[in-house]
């Protein structure tokens, strides 16, 4: 174990035992305290000196590591908090730690033409919020959508250690349309949010299934089947499709028109990276895009009522117009 981590273990050790204002602690009490924590998380007895101690103390009384600690000695012999409400734990983000911290995201922007780093971009922007919200009450200036009541979520972690793990899963797993739950054995290999939904991407049978996770009920590991590594890279797999839905058709090039009033809703948020402006017209936009025809295309140009006008192909035009002859209906 890293000695910078035993120092916070016993840190931390010290922070616990002032907290407790029934006993008397003397140094050496501190001392066992703290060999009893390093043994507990190291396993083997560790000699923790007094000078070593005694400079925590000091350390803690610093504001170097910025814990100001009011640690006093009473009776020549016994230590405790001065302030009964003081802990370690409970130290807050000052100034200082704010800035070193918005330096670091700076730093880390630097290698945003990383392909790894790109990913963090937003979770960046979440750490600058938190830094920022934890000073002085601020309101959170970044607000998320997020649904507490998705189900689900609960799976993400085990999904993923098996997919890291290369381990076969049994899911309990219940499609909208199926009047009872079915167990299913299956590859897991890909992870993919679409619309604040989670999916899983799995084999079987050398076959691509695509489930959703607020649709299972259970996740077991299959140590005993041996794991189908498909191989699949997600950007490929993905590359010609909107949401999760992939055929085995070929992309299609859509073409289709926005009015005036829209169309700048979609050419700052687009429907696909292949998305193009075709032509300016009096009235909207006219774009294209090269996908496969799927559910969640269909979902997103019916999203857009009156505003959209699917042009070619036809058949895509054919059924948008069918479903909202049957929507008609309904008023």
């Amino acid at each position: 174990m890293a000695s910078n981590k035993n120092a916070l273990i016993r840190y931390k050790t010290i922070d616990y035992c002032l907290r407790n204002k029934y006993k008397k602690w003397t140094l050496d009490d501190l001392i066992e305290a703290c060999s009893d924590a390093l043994y507990e998380y190291e396993g083997k007895d560790v000699n923790v000196s007094k000078r070593t101690i005694q400079l925590d103390i000091q350390l803690m009384r610093s504001d170097k590591l910025g814990y100001n600690a009011p640690i006093e000695v009473y009776e020549r012999r016994f230590y405790k908090y001065v302030d009964n409400e003081y802990s370690i734990m409970n130290i807050p983000v000052t100034e200082n730690d704010v800035r070193v911290m918005n330096e670091a995201i700076q730093l880390l922007r630097e290698f945003k033409d990383f392909s790894l780093f790109k990913e963090m971009n937003g979770v960046l922007q979440r750490l600058e919020d938190s830094v920022y919200s934890s000073q002085k009450k601020n309101k959170s200036i970044i607000h998320l959508d997020k649904n507490e009541k998705l189900k689900g979520l609960e799976f993400i972690d085990p999904i993923y250690n098996a997919i890291q793990q290369k381990k076969a899963v049994k899911i309990t797993y219940q499609s909208f349309s199926a009047h009872q739950p079915n167990d299913m054995i299956l590859h897991p290999q890909i992870l993919k949010e679409f619309n604040n939904r989670w999916f899983l991407l799995c084999g079987n049978n050398q076959k691509y299934v695509t489930l959703a996770l607020d649709r299972m009920s259970k996740i077991t590991i299959q140590k005993e089947i041996e794991y189908i590594d498909m191989n699949i890279d997600g950007d490929t797999f993905y590359k010609d499709v909107i949401g999760v839905t992939v055929s085995r058709a070929r992309a299609e090039r859509i073409e289709f028109w926005v009015d005036k009033k829209n169309a700048p809703y979609v050419i700052t948020k687009p429907f696909h990276r292949s998305q193009r402006i075709i032509k300016h017209t009096e009235n909207g936009v006219i774009f294209n895009i090269f996908v496969k025809i799927n559910y969640e295309l269909e979902r997103m140009i019916l999203g857009f009522g009156e505003s959209i006008e699917v042009i070619k192909p036809n058949k895509l035009r054919n059924r948008i117009l069918e479903k909202l002859n049957k929507a008609v209906k309904n008023y």
